[in-house]
């Protein structure tokens, strides 16, 4: 799973969000490193529909503009849940290469 996409559905993992608010979510839930523009979130969050992991909660208009609220599905929840216990295990491997490095040059 690429980054955005993790991202994304981190931040629809809390409650259910429109477009703006997943890029601002996104912007914190990594401090800021990183900053998903409108046509990359967009196409995301159209590709996610597709593959049945988020849906749009409810619609609403807001100063003339559509404003669609998505949020996870159980199959979204499902791959998140998948993919962090895949970065987590990845991250374990890592930490416990560089323990070793560490203690071979020390």
């Amino acid at each position: 799973m690429r980054e955005p996409t993790f991202l994304v559905l981190t931040a629809l993992a809390g409650e259910p969000q429109h477009g703006y608010a997943v890029i601002e979510d996104v912007a914190r839930i990594t401090d800021g490193r990183v900053r998903l523009r409108a046509g990359t979130l967009y196409a995301a969050l159209d590709r996610l529909r597709t593959e049945g992991l988020i849906e749009v909660e409810r619609e609403e208009v807001v100063q003339s503009r559509l404003r669609r609220y998505y949020r996870l599905t159980g199959l979204g929840e499902a791959r998140l849940t998948e993919e962090t216990r895949r970065l987590r295990t990845q991250a374990t491997i890592a930490e416990k290469r560089l323990r070793g490095l560490r203690g071979a040059t020390a």
